[in-house]
């Protein structure tokens, strides 16, 4: 777990470093904002050298019948269409921003096929295909009147044979299919083109190398009759672009001042508690993920799971949970974890205690169905072998991945991480003793356990430090906590825009103080940075409150607000909120995914179950309750629950809302 953990924060820290060496590079490429930088002006190319490829649109007009000296068809073809293909090399001539020339040498495809005809043979339909194809030769005049990017041309087409096949099918009795070359054919046709482009750079107008990509669309009309022994014309539309090349000569070189490097300054704010409370007593409602985890395949029961002997289980009730008491937030989790590792012991008493429930047993692997079967039938063993449930009452089942997975397809990024959430049994029933509907629809979890507790340092004995804007400014900052008679805290380095440090830390022994605040920061440019300002802090001395805890958890990237928890908070949690008492609502992430993300993810679901709460007192009539907020990411500093084991991350993405009493 440490080394992971050390993993994670030096992949971090490089990234940071790796930050400031690129802006100090920067710093010393720029050297100062007074510094005159040499501009190069070019003119633009008279020559350019590229290719060009389009598509040809074939329309065939006109008669013919007598394909070659051995093959007449059986009734004379008029009309037909097909689409064939033009590639060339290109050049390009610009003397002026208006005129210039224009010379390409191709392939040019004009295959097509005739419209059916039927013979005087009693219907007998008759069909024709062509691969007409030649190489090219096409001089146009380039006309750019608005001196732009549009431009014009026309110009002839020389176009000279090199295909002439065809294909030619006749249904009668007996029917036959002929392929052949047609006879007769010009080997030199002579046309015309006008067409419009249009010059898009790819590239700055003073780069050495011009580069634009030049869309177009021409017109090729009635070539002249490609063959000698009838009257078929062909007339093509031609859509396809150019690539061009081009090298510029250098006209001037300008001194421009370089534009001035502009450091960002951040906001230093603090905000202490009103007062510092010491501890508090918790009842919180712990909701019990009917989730149990294996590890690669396996189908063992992992050791970190709490597994009793029939003995033990006869005397196993699930409220034996309530009586150790956690003292700080990583008690919390250790407790919580005790909890939810004894939860098929708390299955299986609820199944003693309730002999109508029953319950179904949905395993995933990696490994294919029957390998999450025998997950499934592992748990369902231990469940009647143990605590002497009957095996009718227990259906199992196995799946490639459970019902809602945490792999999506196409995702690549931490995929270890992903796939051991999906390593696991879901448990399911349709007994309210056994089970509770949560966040709409037709998820359900486990009922969730209460669990009373005395938390030393609760989360709103935090004092938080805010410096807006350090994520983007500065490389780390640091804290210099000094009380009246000079004694100095220091605090740091920190990076996120807030950190917060527990207000019971700084006061020590003394019930309340006074206290200057320096906030040093070091800027991602190199500079040094100071922020002051002031704090003071007293300790709650009043008898010990009792607060009540609930908490939301969300599947892995999923449900993003939390609309589907608005009749929970609003028939649930707001009734327990007491005129002027306190709300404090803290969102979690796991370590799976983009801190950015993550931080933004809490902070947004947070706001969402403030502002529905928000709704629910002001339609109550409650008054003077005040709220406070937090949205933590993955910050490990405050994370619930470790990031080691799949359960510990599902159970970091939560929102806790905790009711405090005036």
């Amino acid at each position: 777990m440490f080394q992971y953990r050390s993993f994670m924060m030096s992949k971090r820290s490089m990234s940071l470093w790796l930050k400031k060496i690129i802006l100090s590079s920067f710093i010393l490429v720029c050297a100062h904002a007074t510094i005159l930088a040499q501009e190069i002006q070019r003119a633009q190319p008279t020559w350019w050298y590229g290719v060009s490829g389009a598509a040809n649109f074939n329309w065939y007009n006109g008669t013919t019948q007598k394909l070659n000296s051995t093959l007449t068809a059986s009734g004379a073809f008029h009309e037909g269409d097909g689409v064939g293909f033009n590639a060339a090399l290109f050049l390009e001539y610009r003397p002026t921003t208006v005129w210039g020339g224009i010379l390409q040498v191709g392939y040019d495809d004009r295959s097509g096929s005739f419209h059916r005809v039927i013979a005087p043979c009693n219907n007998c339909p008759d069909w024709l295909s062509t691969r007409i194809s030649y190489i090219t030769i096409e001089p146009s005049l380039r006309i750019a009147p608005f001196s732009s990017r549009l431009y014009f041309f026309l110009g002839p087409v020389l176009s000279f044979n090199v295909g002439k096949d065809f294909t030619y099918t006749h249904e009668g009795n007996p029917g036959f299919r002929v392929k052949g070359t047609f006879s007769d054919m010009r080997p030199v046709v002579l046309t015309g083109q006008v067409g419009i482009g249009w010059d898009i750079p790819l590239v700055s107008s003073d780069a050495a190398t011009q580069i634009n990509v030049a869309p177009f669309v021409s017109f090729l009309p009635d070539m002249e009759n490609p063959r000698t022994a009838d009257h078929w014309g062909i007339t093509t539309l031609r859509v396809g672009a150019a690539i061009k090349f081009g090298w510029g000569d250098v006209i001037s070189h300008v001194a421009v001042p370089l534009p001035a490097v502009v450091e960002r300054d951040v906001q230093f704010s603090i905000r202490p508690p009103k007062a510092v409370p010491a501890k508090r007593r918790v009842r919180e409602t712990f909701p019990l993920r009917n989730y149990v985890f294996f590890e690669a395949g396996s189908t063992e029961l992992p050791n970190r799971y709490v597994a009793l002997t029939k003995d033990q289980a006869a005397s196993f009730k699930e409220e034996q949970l309530q009586e150790v008491q956690p003292i700080n937030m990583t008690g919390r989790s250790l407790r919580q974890m005790t909890v939810y590792y004894n939860i098929l012991n708390i299955v299986g008493d609820r199944m003693k205690r309730n002999s109508g429930t029953a319950i179904s047993l949905s395993g995933a692997s990696e490994n294919g169905p029957e390998h999450g079967k025998a997950r499934a039938e592992t748990i369902k063993r231990y469940l009647v072998d143990v605590f002497g449930i009957d095996g009718s009452r227990i259906t199992t089942e196995g799946r490639d991945k459970p019902r809602l997975p945490s792999e999506v397809p196409g995702a690549t990024k931490e995929l270890a991480l992903v796939r051991a959430g999906d390593r696991r049994v879901d448990i399911e029933s349709t007994s309210p003793e056994m089970m509770i509907q949560v966040g709409g629809g037709p998820h359900y979890m486990l009922r969730p356990v209460q669990i009373v507790s005395v938390v030393e340092d609760p989360l709103d004995s935090q004092v938080l430090f805010n410096v807006a804007g350090a994520k983007e400014v500065l490389a780390s900052w640091s804290l210099e906590i000094t009380d009246e008679l000079g004694t100095v805290q220091r605090y740091g380095p920190f990076t996120r825009d807030q950190e917060g440090i527990s207000g019971n830390a700084i006061l020590g022994d003394r019930s309340q103080g006074d206290y200057k605040v320096v906030m040093l920061g070091e800027r991602k440019l190199g500079k040094s940075l100071r922020k002051e300002g002031s704090v003071q802090l007293a300790r709650r001395s009043e008898p010990l409150k009792e607060a009540v805890r609930f908490s939301i958890l969300f599947e892995f990237d999923k449900s993003k607000t939390i609309a589907s928890y608005e009749k929970f908070l609003t028939e649930v949690v707001t009734p327990l909120i007491p005129d002027n008492g306190k709300v404090i609502i803290h969102g979690h992430t796991d370590i799976v995914g983009e801190e950015d993300y993550n931080d933004n993810l809490s902070r947004e679901r947070v706001e969402d179950a403030r502002g529905i709460i928000e709704r629910a007192i002001l339609s109550s009539g409650k008054r003077g309750i005040t709220f406070e907020t937090f949205g933590f990411g993955e910050n490990l500093q405050y994370a619930p629950f470790d990031n080691y084991f799949p359960e510990e991350r599902f159970y970091n993405r939560t929102v806790i809302i905790d009711i405090v009493p005036d």
